[in-house]
């Protein structure tokens, strides 16, 4: 059996430190969240010589062990619990060559937990480009380490890494820093109190703010042999600590690093300027938006065609392959219905998450959070409030968590509560089917009118979390102050390693994570609109061919089938004209005698399936619904399908995929399925340009996601914030909606 390593991957934020762990790691990677809490856990194995296996936990991104958020919280707890199953054999500290004197805080201070420490120097071919210079040797032997220099991005330096971690109990353990100077009555007087325990250990588990996670103190019972402090005082000790480390870490850089300060000037403040300026760097923001939606668009189509055409056509093969019956039913018109509705959107979410990819690994998403500060300033926000609601148009529950950042409670109340009004990509398969069904082919200035009404979406989101923001921020009396403070990386070209690591990661999740309740919605669905107790739904056959033979059919249907058989018969004229065939009228005649035969017997099929939809269990809930969407322009099935996106709104076109399946005797795209659907009083196609909108707009507003409620409770401890938020999130949606259908029909 293979020995096993516990490695600790740790650094400070935009260190490359997803890059090293990726090199590590490769495919053999997954991720979860930490048991009990909502943060973010990613681990895998690596293998190393001699049969060995490293398991690599990638820690939370932390620029010291003196906590501010519950994302630095869980990295120290784990690093000072060594009963935690992931507690490290070694540590592995990831600093970025650029800012090496900043990334060394952080390592001394795990050096001085005693655990064993690599050193990883990461970005070495920026070395020669920016003028830095650096004694490897000497700083192994004033660090007390071993250091890896490593380029991802050449992959240089990852086997070299692989050999210190296999190697690790030749580590010193030895500290780098007497932090007991600082203070030497109140840290002698601790030391004598606790004797079989570490200092630096014990004085981490004394300064941790326990508002973000029960740090363990059972260490610290009595303390009557020694004085103890304030808080302001421990503070003020943490930055006499931190002062002692810099002292430190620039005595050894004076020896060990040199920097060309002529190499180093760059392009970088000159993008800085363009990018981050008050006028052009709104003006390029908004460039670079229009692009990624038209690419949506653009690149998207085709894959997504063939998508929606292989499911129609599974479907219409398991139902003349299979023997009919309730299983075939069920596969044909429930599972794959319903599953269909979401795989045809994976090209155009995988293409929203290469997007934002690209930018935060070219470091652009930095600037436009720098940019967006200065809208965010009058509206009561932080410029940290732009992370939530940039990170939004991914998904709404990070983007939550994502505000403990933020230390203004006001300023993290309001950022949680606005949050959701950004369109997230859950709600793109809604935008991407209504949009297609309702707004026009076309362009203007090379840019298609879909693509604009998306963009067009995500803008009124946005509009609508800043505005609420603002009424949130007068509402509250909650006095605050806080400073905005945001890292600018250096520029640097994407790794596409990484970027197919992410999109991967992130369309998987989402798929797999909205399958589930697809399925499940889609199989209650389905039996719901397979089955009925009345009469009505027992005789569906025998009452709508009477109707028929009586009244005849619908005018929906009496329609479509004239047009139909005009359409057919003057092809035929045509074709006779032209010399394409040598048939008599007679033969003409009977050739529509033919297909009016078929088109009759499928209308008939139609609207028995339609009666017997009418008649079932899921026919009498939308009937009982229909009252409170018809005044919004939606019909009863529209309604089931904006009660069950309540799971996600994502089910929304699954579920009306599985509805207009249920006892369809021939396939159709999704596509193809919702543009057909009439509103059978006026004879007019149910998603026009009226509901559309109003649909879109309803989507647009409403809170249509029980976990991201869930999440907020979490986050905020009380289930008043997520009750307000639903109440008003649906109501005013509901009116915009309503507003918007009454004037626009």
């Amino acid at each position: 059996m293979s020995k096993q390593i516990k490695v600790a991957l740790i650094g400070n934020p935009n260190t490359g430190k997803t890059s090293v762990f990726n090199e590590l790691t490769g495919l053999k990677q997954k991720v979860g969240n930490y048991p009990g809490i909502t943060v973010e856990k990613k681990e895998g194995i690596c293998k190393l010589a001699r049969g060995v296996k490293a398991h690599i936990l990638d820690l939370p991104g932390t620029y010291s062990l003196n906590t501010t958020s519950l994302d630095e919280s869980v990295a120290v707890e784990l690093l000072l619990n060594k009963n935690d199953k992931d507690h490290p054999d070694v540590a592995v500290v990831i600093s970025d060559v650029e800012n090496l004197k900043r990334n060394l805080l952080l390592f001394t201070q795990i050096k001085d937990l005693k655990i064993p420490t690599i050193l990883v120097i990461n970005m070495a071919d920026r070395m020669s480009r920016t003028g830095i210079s650096l004694d490897i040797p000497l700083l192994e032997e004033k660090l007390n380490t071993k250091i890896a220099l490593v380029s991802t991005r050449k992959n240089t330096g990852i086997e070299r890494l692989k050999e210190l971690i296999g190697d690790f109990k030749n580590l010193s353990d030895r500290p780098n820093v007497d932090i007991s100077v600082i203070d030497p009555t109140y840290l002698d007087g601790l030391k004598e109190t606790f004797p079989k325990q570490d200092l630096y250990k014990l004085w981490l588990v004394i300064t941790q703010d326990v508002n973000f996670m029960p740090i363990e103190k059972k260490l610290i019972k009595d303390t009557s042999s020694f004085s103890t402090k304030s808080k302001s005082e421990l503070k003020r000790l943490q930055q006499k600590e931190t002062i002692l480390r810099y002292q430190f870490i620039n005595g050894i850089l004076k020896e060990t690093h040199t920097v060309d300060v002529n190499a180093a000037k760059g392009l970088r403040a000159t993008f800085d300027k363009v990018l981050t300026h008050k006028v052009f760097g709104y003006l390029i923001f908004f460039l670079i938006l229009l692009t990624i939606f038209q690419a949506i668009y653009e690149w998207s189509s085709v894959p997504q065609d063939y998508i929606d055409e292989f499911f129609a056509a599974s479907s219409e093969w398991v139902k003349k392959t299979l023997p009919a019956g309730v299983f075939t039913n069920l596969l044909a018109e429930g599972i794959l219905a319903g599953i269909g509705g979401i795989v045809i959107f994976i090209p155009q979410i995988a293409f929203l998450f290469l997007f934002i990819s690209l930018l935060e690994e070219t470091g652009y998403m930095s600037r436009v959070v720098f940019l967006m500060d200065r809208v965010m300033r009058p509206f009561g926000l932080s410029g940290k409030s732009v992370v939530p609601l940039i990170s939004g148009t991914a998904c709404a529950i990070p983007a939550i968590m994502a505000t403990r950042t933020i230390e203004s409670w006001k300023e993290r109340l309001i950022t949680i509560l606005v949050t959701p009004f950004t369109t997230c990509s859950a709600r793109l398969p809604i935008y991407l089917i209504i949009i297609a069904l309702v707004i026009p082919e076309g362009s203007v200035f090379g840019l298609s009118y879909q693509a604009l009404t998306l963009m067009l979406l995500y803008l009124i989101g946005f509009g609508a979390a800043i505005l609420a923001a603002m009424v949130l921020n007068k509402i509250m009396k909650i006095k605050s102050r806080s400073f905005f403070v945001v890292e600018m990386p250096n520029y640097k070209l994407p790794l596409l390693k990484n970027v197919a690591y992410t999109v991967w990661e992130k369309t998987k999740s989402f798929v797999f994570g909205a399958g589930k309740i697809i399925l499940a919605i889609s199989i209650i669905l389905w039996f719901l609109g397979s089955n009925g107790v009345s009469d009505n739904f027992k005789n569906a056959e025998s009452i709508v061919e009477k109707r028929i033979a009586s009244e005849g059919f619908t005018d929906f249907n009496r329609l479509n089938i004239a047009t139909e058989l005009a359409t057919y018969r003057s092809a035929l004229n045509d074709s006779i004209e032209k010399g394409t065939y040598r048939i008599t009228n007679k033969a003409v005649t009977d050739s529509v005698t033919a297909r009016k035969n078929i088109l009759n017997e499928l209308a008939v099929n139609q609207e028995i399936a339609g009666f017997k939809l009418e008649n079932s269990y899921m026919g009498y809930m939308g009937r009982a619904i229909e009252p409170v969407v018809k005044p919004l322009g939606y019909d009863w099935k529209i309604g089931i399908a904006v009660l069950t996106s309540f799971a996600a709104r994502e089910v929304f076109v699954g579920t009306l995929a599985t509805i207009y399946s249920v006892g369809s005797d021939e396939e159709d795209t999704i596509k193809n399925r919702m543009a057909a659907e009439m509103n059978y009083k006026t004879n007019k196609p149910l998603f026009n340009m009226a509901s559309g909108i109003s649909l879109l707009l309803f989507y647009a507003f409403a809170m249509q996601c029980m976990s991201t409620l869930a999440i907020v409770k979490k986050e905020t401890n009380s289930w008043k914030w997520p009750a307000a938020q639903l109440v008003f999130m649906s109501l005013f949606a509901y009116i915009v909606a309503l507003i918007a259908y009454q004037v626009l029909k």
